[in-house]
């Protein structure tokens, strides 16, 4: 999995998300559509820099990526949530 930087904005692909939520690469664009995934983007600093951090949310589940600048995964954290 890589997250690659497309006009300063992060992408992945739709079957890697998939893959995180047991969904198909269609649904997963149904659900980003609906917004019912939803993502938050950040960057590093300090002794973070040189990171960012992509992080899906759907319904209960929230999965964040770790990676270096050049989009290399480097960790996947997946944590459940309540009220969404």
């Amino acid at each position: 999995m890589k997250i690659e930087m497309k006009d300063g904005q992060p992408t992945v692909d739709a079957m890697d998300v998939a893959d995180l939520f047991g969904l198909s690469a269609a649904d997963v664009q149904a659900k980003m559509r609906a917004e019912e995934i939803t993502t938050r983007f950040e960057t590093g600093v300090d002794e973070d820099a040189g990171r960012m951090r992509l992080t899906f949310f759907y319904h209960t589940t929230k999965v964040c990526l770790t990676c270096s600048q050049d989009g290399t995964h480097l960790r996947t954290q997946r944590t459940t949530i309540g009220g969404r």
